[in-house]
């Protein structure tokens, strides 16, 4: 009997159960293409119905779907795609619808400070939280009714807007100003790549 403690084992070889137990879940390069075709089809399909009743479901996806679901479809995609920005714009109304009052007081403040931004986000005077969620309501729209550089485009000049509002509030501190202003950054970088060639 060999009494070795540096005697070697041969390793045991997993069967085919340990193997199924890791493929059994969803491909993440087909939920990642998948997610890329949604988008897809909602930014290029929706424009090409113009059916008011499609501009309302686009609007209301993220309530209808859960902003869950599609953080789970478009968080992880690249500013600069379809997916991506349609993430963007989805958080940024989810945002004004809950805190209409706080997105109307930061727009409020920034307005005088990004005057040409405010003017291409195209918000009613005075900005109430009203006037907020119809003009977010609105970019969404966008989405089925006008070119989709121009729904980047005001949302980018909506985000800069109360990103210049948020540096002018003691209550709100720098990392969301930061926040707010590569928003808007990234969805005018977008747009502009749009203008140039069709995202995907």
């Amino acid at each position: 009997m060999n009494d070795d403690p540096r005697r070697h084992h041969r390793p045991t070889r997993p069967g085919a159960a340990f193997f199924d137990a890791r493929t059994s879940g969803p491909d993440p390069a087909e939920v990642s293409a998948a997610a890329d075709r949604a988008a897809t089809l909602l930014v290029r399909g929706a424009r090409d119905a113009g059916d008011a009743q499609v501009s309302d479901r686009v609007v209301r996806l993220a309530d209808t779907e859960g902003l869950e679901t599609l953080a789970e479809l478009w968080s992880g995609a690249s500013p600069d795609s379809l997916a991506g920005c349609l993430w963007r714009l989805y958080v940024l109304r989810s945002w004004v619808y809950a805190d209409p009052v706080g997105a109307a007081r930061q727009f409020d403040v920034g307005r005088t400070h990004a005057p040409v931004a405010r003017v291409v986000a195209g918000v009613a005077e005075p900005p109430g939280p009203d006037e907020l969620r119809r003009m977010i309501d609105d970019v969404l729209r966008g989405i089925a009714e006008r070119e989709f550089a121009d729904v980047l485009l005001r949302a980018a000049a909506f985000a800069r807007v109360v990103a210049a509002g948020r540096a002018g509030l003691e209550a709100v501190g720098d990392l969301e100003t930061e926040r707010m202003l590569t928003l808007s950054e990234q969805l005018e970088h977008a747009a502009l790549a749009e203008l140039d060639d069709p995202l995907v």
